[in-house]
């Protein structure tokens, strides 16, 4: 079980356990709006660059207890500020991403700051409604994970 939960920029040194968790078949299933392909690792090194370089992204790695078990970060889409989060399949059920969702929104205050999930993915919806994020509303787009348009749930805390 992980006892502390803390933040911290992310390093180049953990670039290959990140890859490792986003390939994780069951955790793509879950997260929906996947990389096109989850094993193409220049496609995942191009997209970290991008967003590392971004100013306008907070990118952070998730400690459990000291070792990377996941990310979590902010960024700008079309205006808004939203949120997304990845924790390593081993630790689900932890409450890891509940406390790493309350330590970057301790650091990331702009308000309103948007978050998504796939409709179906009913623990990241309990995780974003316990920090106080409301449902606002669905989409449905694409999702590669799945190969299939499906629902989202657009979420927002005010």
């Amino acid at each position: 079980m992980i006892g502390e939960v803390t933040l911290r920029g992310v390093e180049d040194a953990d670039l290959d356990v990140l890859f490792e968790f986003m390939r994780d078949p069951e955790a793509v299933w879950m997260a929906a709006f996947t990389a096109k392909d989850p094993d193409d690792r220049e496609a995942f090194d191009a997209h970290m660059r991008k967003i590392r370089a971004n100013p306008e992204t907070f990118n952070q790695v998730i400690l459990g207890d000291g070792v990377v078990v996941g990310s979590i970060a902010s960024f700008v889409l079309e205006g808004d500020t939203e949120i997304t989060y990845w924790i390593d399949r081993a630790v689900w059920g932890q409450g890891v991403a509940g406390r790493a969702v309350a330590l970057l929104l301790e650091r990331v205050t702009v308000r309103p700051l948007h978050a998504r999930a796939a409709s179906d993915n009913a623990a990241s919806l309990r995780v974003l409604t316990r920090a106080g994020f409301k449902p606002v509303g669905t989409d449905t787009g694409y999702a590669a994970a799945r190969k299939a348009e499906i629902e989202e749930t657009i979420l927002v805390l005010s």
